[in-house]
């Protein structure tokens, strides 16, 4: 009889074990997948991050839900995903700012290189160095030319000290040896109002920002801060073009999950990030914002995570600049 129990308590612990094993890799997902925002809803990232979204259904066989956690520069949002099991049912959808550069700035909550695994880059999003259509410059060069004319005349737009468009500046002026005069703003639309009256002579801005008012001929693109050209803005030269090599300053957005998410589901989910980003509807959404999509497998965005990670990190500290 004891031993009867005994084989009966055996197989009930076996069935409870099955039934809270942590879900195979082969069968990921078998639940919907929760994809963090850590800024609010109806701006570029959270945009893209519900396109991609509901996108992903298709390839992962379950929904992805997109959940925003605002507040601290996308910090609340990802502590709260670095903290969260590691089984790929939990992502942070993450900015360029977030995953490398806050972090050099103010004592963060996450640690951007240990507590995550990349699953892949999303899109890139080139910053623009934009000037207003009445300033007689085409060119990094000649704005570099006409700021050493004028010492302290030209002005430059600050939305966010810290933002990778703040850095963008500062690059450019060391690049370049000239010093603007940089207008602090909360934000890039009350920048934009200022460049197109004509209070303000330049701005460094995201596609996104600067793409309807190039297109309406009120203001002009004359740098890009990117590696390589845009698809978006092909007539517009990079700064390292122009002969700043060290005036680069990429926009990007792209996923993480907690450290230890098994390599299988990471290959997953990047695969299915893949999978979206290929689709004709996709790009050509993105493309009308003046995001470029650009996906790369774990091991390629982990590499560019560390490096960007520590440039930055030596940038930040060489010319003493401080977050807000």
């Amino acid at each position: 009889m004891q031993s009867r129990c005994l084989t009966i308590v055996a197989a009930l612990a076996a069935v409870l074990c099955i039934a809270t094993a942590p879900t195979r890799a082969q069968d990921f997902p078998a639940r919907p997948v929760k994809l963090v925002v850590g800024f609010a809803a109806g701006g570029t990232t959270d945009f893209m991050a519900r396109l991609l979204a509901d996108r992903m259904r298709e390839p992962l066989g379950q929904p992805v839900v997109v959940e925003n956690r605002t507040g601290a520069n996308g910090a609340i949002g990802a502590e709260f995903v670095a903290k969260a099991a590691p089984d790929g049912y939990t992502l942070y959808f993450t900015t360029a700012g977030v995953a490398t550069v806050y972090p050099h700035l103010k004592p963060a909550p996450y640690d951007p290189l240990k507590d995550f695994v990349g699953v892949g880059r999303v899109a890139f999003n080139a910053t623009m160095l934009v000037v207003n259509a009445a300033l007689p410059v085409h060119s990094a060069r000649e704005l570099a030319a006409l700021a050493r004319e004028k010492p302290g005349k030209i002005t430059v737009a600050i939305t966010g000290l810290g933002s990778v468009s703040h850095l963008g500046a500062e690059l450019f002026q060391s690049a370049a040896g000239v010093k603007l005069t940089e207008v602090p703003y909360r934000g890039a639309a009350p920048a934009m109002t200022d460049l197109i009256g004509g209070q303000l002579d330049s701005l460094f801005g995201d596609g996104p920002t600067v793409m309807a008012q190039i297109g309406a001929g009120k203001i002009r693109p004359i740098a890009a801060t990117s590696h390589q050209r845009s698809e978006i803005f092909p007539d517009v030269p990079t700064f390292l073009e122009q002969g700043f090599a060290d005036a680069v300053a990429d926009q990007w957005a792209g996923v993480l999950a907690p450290a230890g998410t098994p390599a299988a589901v990471v290959a997953k989910l990047n695969a299915a990030i893949a999978a979206v980003m290929r689709e004709p509807q996709v790009r050509t959404r993105l493309a009308q914002t003046g995001v470029v999509p650009g996906v790369d497998t774990p091991a390629e965005f982990a590499t560019y995570l560390r490096d960007e990670y520590e440039r930055w990190g030596r940038i930040i500290r060489e010319k003493g600049i401080k977050a807000e």
